[in-house]
């Protein structure tokens, strides 16, 4: 992104001169609060949406579903079981029944929900109806994958638990990825790099390379290492909730 400028109806400007780059395979934390332009920003990177001035470059190549995007809520198709609903994407894209349906359910068995792949999304809990839009924006085999505070609704325990079965995915198949979060201890989990952004307009406070081992088990959490890194986010997103 170069120089990217959005504004919304009644002036209201929520992007203004905002330059950003993300190398590829990298995974990058956004933070920053409430309402200053981060889902903003993804949805001008997956086309949703178009800048008012700047350019938006992206080698994930013109080939549909070789970007995802992941939401807040898991919208899934209620009348669909788990397996129908992550076929989706595929069958949108022409491929066959029975070429989706299998890697389909590849992709459920590999985010833990090998035996709910015929259970519809009254049947599932949160943090498996997660677990399912996670997997349908996989199934395409995305270059780059978006998620706007995908697991801000889901208790502590869960959240942690699919922090783990996304850092897994990422690092078996190294798309890039942009996650938005407002948790500072998630970003400091996940990301190999985290940014803050300031209050509206946003522009960049904080890009710092986060000092953590690529290779992390939950028993991270409680070290040293990562109590200075999320101290260090947290110092910057304190000072970013400042009006510019």
């Amino acid at each position: 992104m170069s120089g990217v400028r959005r504004v919304f109806a009644g002036g209201v400007v929520a992007l203004d001169g905002l330059t950003f780059e993300a190398d590829s395979g990298s995974f990058v934390a956004l933070l920053g609060p409430s309402g200053c332009g981060k889902s903003t920003l993804l949805r001008l990177i997956a086309g949703l949406d178009r800048p008012d001035e700047g350019a938006i470059a992206c080698d994930a190549g013109d080939e549909p579903g070789r970007i995802a995007f992941v939401f807040q809520d898991a919208h899934l198709l209620p009348w669909r079981d788990a397996v129908g609903n992550v076929a989706l994407p595929l069958e949108l894209l022409g491929v066959g029944r029975d070429e989706r349906l299998e890697a389909a359910a590849t992709l459920l068995r590999r985010v833990g929900l090998g035996d709910a792949l015929t259970r519809r999304p009254a049947q599932l809990s949160g943090g498996m109806r997660m677990r399912v839009s996670l997997a349908r924006a996989l199934v395409t085999r995305p270059r780059l994958l978006l998620l706007d505070e995908p697991f801000a609704a889901l208790d502590e325990i869960t959240r942690q638990q699919l922090d783990m079965d996304l850092l897994a995915l990422w690092q078996a198949d190294r798309p890039t990825v942009l996650f938005v979060t407002h948790s500072v201890a998630e970003a400091a989990f996940l990301a190999q790099r985290a940014v803050v952004l300031s209050a509206r307009p946003a522009r960049i406070v904080l890009d710092r390379r986060v000092d953590l081992p690529e290779a992390r088990a939950f028993e991270l959490r409680g070290s040293p290492a990562f109590a200075r890194e999320t101290s260090v986010l947290s110092e910057a997103l304190r000072g970013a909730g400042v009006g510019s």
